[in-house]
């Protein structure tokens, strides 16, 4: 079975982020939607609320998993014996960050990044504009899936 992981915070899961999973979901068997649990991080959401807008977005798509995690995505991925992790990629910057990241993830456990790139309708969403969008009384709806939203 080929799995993956896709880690991050999602705060808030936005719609590029359900198009990387539907992505990785069409390249692997099973996709474990990582979710940080790091407590430095100020979050707009709690890990519940945001384990939920995964799980709530997914519950009808059995490739897609849900699970917290804390500490370096390299052991978790060794603790899931997982040798994929799954990101996506916006921009030309997107990639130069991500790059960097992945070639630590290789040589901490020899873990491949697949890149998946986001359609131009999502190419502008993240989740710390939403965030921002939401802080001010904007209208976020668009840029989230159902499940954020409701």
């Amino acid at each position: 079975m080929r799995r993956a992981i896709f880690p991050g915070s999602f705060d808030p899961l936005t719609l590029g982020h359900c198009e990387i999973i539907k992505k990785a979901t069409q390249v692997f068997d099973q996709v474990i939607v990582s979710v940080g649990d790091n407590s430095k991080k100020k979050h707009m959401f709690s890990l519940d609320q945001r384990l939920n807008f995964i799980s709530s977005e997914f519950k009808n798509n059995p490739l897609v998993l849900v699970e917290k995690y804390d500490g370096l995505t390299a052991e978790f991925c060794k603790t899931k014996n997982i040798k994929h992790i799954v990101r996506g990629l916006r921009n030309p910057a997107d990639f130069e960050f991500e790059k960097k990241i992945a070639l630590f993830n290789y040589s901490l456990a020899e873990i491949e990044t697949v890149f998946f790139l986001t359609s131009p309708s999502n190419s502008f969403i993240s989740s710390s504009m939403v965030r921002e969008i939401i802080e001010n009384g904007g209208s976020y709806k668009k840029f989230v899936p159902e499940s954020v939203s409701a």
